[in-house]
């Protein structure tokens, strides 16, 4: 039910049924647009919405939708119900082109999958098409429009005749023509001309009795006269009679074919309803494309939960000035049954109002509404809305009776699955007496659990809502400083009316205000104050709350950046030493060399003293060189970790010290006792032990005689006794060193891409095998990362992505479960993957 009889035109829907029917191809689509009514029939609305979405998604993914020619011929066909009765050539030109759009369109579902557009294939059940009606109508005309001489026997030996007899005329009059140029009596430069169907000369008129002839014109100027020549005129007629006969057989062919497919008259009526239907769907799904209209969730309750709607007609508005719509999130519900908008004049409530009214209206017409595609929409019962003056001469109605009347009936029809919507309640009498019969009625409407929208200015009834279960205050928010109304909704909280700060703005003179001010008096003046504050305060607490936000990411930022910074230094430390370990490593080499030459001296010289001494002064100085070199390495080490100490405490955060130090003395006795293979050392199970010339170590796994099983890591291998010695302290501290440091890369590493891996993956728009291989790969790195649950945004569509991703999810052993997103954050638009 819907309230009252000019309704759409106070929402403006008359002008959204005009923009629709200029989207209609032809009447068929024209007529149903003009048929548009509301319904409360959830399965109704679902099915008509579902339609328009599946079009709009034709619209704007499917190149090849037949669009061709949407020719309305059902008056012609109602016409020939008639016995005796027949198509016109123009009517069964129409009805050939028309019928061949309905086919291809046919033919394009055919071809679809049934998943595909379902609520659209299911148009397609009822429609018959003969392929005798085609055959027969391609037997008849032309793909111009034109009979077909072979339409039948007759008709083609008529044409032939007629053919052959204008032939001889042509050239019969051609010859004459000559003659009379060569007379004179004809002018050079003019040609046979066709007067009332017959062919004749153009002869000058002083001339005119030189030819024997029947003169059927002159010109205007009487200078020129058309004479059909005597011996001519007998075949003339006889032509005259042949496009007689062929007239006749003409119209015995298109009554042979009306005949023929007047048994098929309700079928073809059936393809004609749907044509239009395709028409209708069509026009509506570009309107939805025009104003970014979607298909939100639909519920079988009265509620809404709107994110982001706008106001189509305003959309359009705004769009050609360049200039965007603020858009509107409500939430009406069981708890939140009526949200009364208080606010500024100019500040966007009634545009609100409108928003809400037209909006659900459309959806409950079977049209698509412009606002998020998470959102959720119900179906209402009955739709009352009380806006603008209704006041009438005729019936002696004031603006505030016409608005009493309106909630009289408001009070009597509505229920709780009815959406009222009233701009300015309780205005158009006395303040005081208005504001009370205004509250009276909004108790009594919430009583009933109506669902509804309602905007006011008066004090009175902003407090009932604060204290009312079921209604809830809204404020359109108002910049203070700069005086301007910002046009979004507020809902929580009062909205101020900015009376006096607007009265001051326009100019109005200070002592008017000051009169006012002490009429009024200071507690109505401080309770509109008041709320201005309370408005202010929590814009400033919530400017300050999303600036700390920031700080506190940016600051998060700094930590991670110098966290980074300080992991770099770390790694450059440890290769540092790495390389100086490798040095030590050969300068240590060089120091055995030099040892083991110096003993073959002393052992070549047989201890001769001068050579002994002579070697040893050598060993001395290399001994000196590599010491040096050991310090110098020692010391440019230590500058490396003062400046990463240094690094560290400029940002604040401590860390423990360290202290590298090298054991000169151990150093020495390394190139004093070279390492030797501890011959005497008997190797038992368990011990650490290296190969010759190798420098991995290994634990003796077990022992057989001269042979060993050493594993090496993860790898076992046999042995030789011979070939193994038992690994010093030194050796095994080396290895884990080496060990620890490649641990910490690959640790850094991985902590490097956790920081670079991103929790959304966005695949919106992809093809699905492209999608499906992005999804891997990203599923790989969460395994990899040890990433505990991140998000898949896919968007809502068909759904057929989302299936397809999911399919490869329930394949994935590590991953713990999916989900559809909260409604707030995308729906079922994103499934969020938790791992295990």
């Amino acid at each position: 039910m819907i309230y009252p009889e000019n309704f759409e035109t106070k929402l403006r829907f008359d002008k959204v049924r005009e923009l629709v029917k200029k989207q209609c191809l032809s009447s068929l689509g024209r007529d149903l647009v003009d048929a548009i009514r509301f319904s409360n029939s959830y399965k109704t609305v679902n099915r008509m919405v579902n339609e328009t979405n599946e079009f709009k998604t034709i619209c704007m993914e499917e190149e090849n939708f037949p669009l061709g020619y949407f020719i309305d011929v059902r008056e012609s066909l109602h016409k020939v119900r008639v016995e005796g009765t027949y198509l016109e050539l123009e009517e069964l030109y129409n009805l050939k082109r028309s019928l061949e759009s309905v086919s291809a369109i046919l033919r394009f579902f055919q071809k679809q999958e049934p998943e595909d557009y379902p609520y659209l294939m299911k148009l397609t059940g009822n429609v018959k098409m003969y392929p005798y009606i085609f055959d027969r109508i391609n037997g008849i005309i032309t793909k111009n429009g034109r009979i077909k001489d072979n339409a039948s026997p007759e008709l083609q030996q008529i044409r032939s005749s007629l053919i052959q007899k204008q032939s001889t005329i042509s050239k019969r009059m051609q010859s004459l023509m000559r003659a009379a140029q060569k007379e004179g009596w004809v002018d050079q430069d003019v040609a046979l001309s066709v007067r009332d169907g017959r062919i004749v000369i153009p002869v000058t008129s002083a001339y005119k009795r030189k030819i024997n002839g029947i003169v059927h014109d002159e010109s205007a100027t009487g200078k020129t006269s058309y004479i059909e020549p005597a011996e001519i005129v007998e075949t003339n007629n006889e032509i005259r009679e042949l496009e007689y006969a062929e007239r006749r057989e003409i119209i015995h062919i298109l009554q042979e074919f009306t005949a023929q497919i007047r048994p098929y008259i309700d079928d073809l009526f059936l393809a004609y309803e749907f044509l239009a239907k395709i028409d209708f769907i069509r026009a509506k799904a570009m309107f939805a494309i025009h104003v970014n209209a979607v298909l939100p969730k639909m519920e079988k309750t009265a509620s809404l939960l709107w994110e982001k709607a706008v106001h189509p007609l305003l959309f359009l508005s705004l769009q050609n000035e360049g200039r965007k719509v603020i858009p509107l999130s409500l939430e009406v519900k069981e708890e939140q049954r009526i949200i009364l908008i208080s606010g500024p004049n100019a500040g966007g409530k009634s545009v609100c109002l409108q928003t809400v009214g037209l909006l659900q209206y459309m959806f409950q017409c079977g049209m698509l509404v412009s606002m998020e595609e998470e959102s959720k929409i119900g179906i209402f019962d009955r739709i009352f809305i009380d806006i603008g003056d209704e006041q009438s001469i005729e019936n002696d109605l004031s603006t505030y009776s016409s608005h009493l009347m309106n909630m009289k009936h408001f009070l009597r029809q509505s229920n709780p699955e009815t959406l009222i919507l009233i701009d300015e309640f309780g205005t158009g009498t006395e303040p005081a007496l208005g504001g009370a019969i205004a509250e009276s009625i909004l108790d009594k409407l919430n009583r009933k659990k109506v669902r509804g929208v309602i905007t006011t200015h008066y004090s009175g009834l902003k407090h009932f809502a604060s204290e009312a279960e079921g209604v809830e205050n809204g404020a359109m928010l108002y910049d203070s400083h700069q005086m301007q109304p910002l046009f979004q909704l507020q809902v929580g909280k009062p909205g101020s009316s900015f009376a006096f700060e607007i009265a001051r703005k326009i100019g109005l003179p200070e002592e008017i205000l000051k009169a006012a001010t002490e009429k009024i008096g200071t507690d109505h003046i401080n309770f509109d104050k008041h709320l201005r504050d309370i408005v202010r305060d929590k814009r400033y607490w919530e400017t300050k709350r999303d600036k700390i936000r920031k700080n506190e990411k940016k600051l998060d930022h700094l930590v991670e950046q110098y966290d980074q910074e300080l992991k770099e230094a770390s790694k450059l430390r440890k290769d540092i030493i790495a390389k100086a370990q490798e040095e030590a490593q050969q300068l240590l080499k060089n120091a055995n060399r030099t040892i083991e030459r110096t003993i073959r001296e002393i052992k070549e010289s047989k201890a001769d003293k001068e050579k002994t001494r002579s070697a040893r002064k050598q060993f001395e100085q290399t001994k000196e060189k590599l010491t040096q070199s050991e310090l110098e390495e020692e010391e440019r080490i230590n500058r490396k970790i003062q400046k990463l100490k240094n690094r560290q405490n400029r940002i604040g955060k401590r860390s423990k010290e360290e202290q590298i130090s090298i054991d000169k003395s151990g150093l020495d006795n390394k190139q004093e006792q070279p390492a030797k293979k501890e011959e005497s050392a008997e190797i038992t199970k368990g011990d650490m032990v290296r190969l010759d010339n190798q420098n991995a170590i290994g634990e003796v796994i077990e022992i057989n005689k001269k042979t060993a099983v050493v594993a090496f890591g993860s790898i076992l291998t046999s042995v030789k006794t011979a070939r193994l010695s038992k690994a010093s302290k030194s050796q095994l501290k080396k290895q884990e060193k080496t060990y620890n440091q490649t641990s910490a890369l690959v640790q850094e590493r991985i902590s490097k891409r956790k920081l670079n891996f991103r929790p959304d993956i966005d695949v919106r728009g992809m093809r699905g095998d492209e999608a499906l291989q992005l999804v891997m790969d990203h599923v790989d790195e969460a395994i990899m990362l040890e990433v505990r649950e991140f998000r898949i945004l896919h968007g809502t569509g068909h759904g057929i992505l989302r299936q397809l991703i999911r399919d490869y999810l329930q394949t994935v052993d590590l991953v713990q479960s999916f989900r559809d997103e909260k409604i707030q954050m995308g729906g079922s638009g994103i499934t969020v993957v938790r791992m295990e």
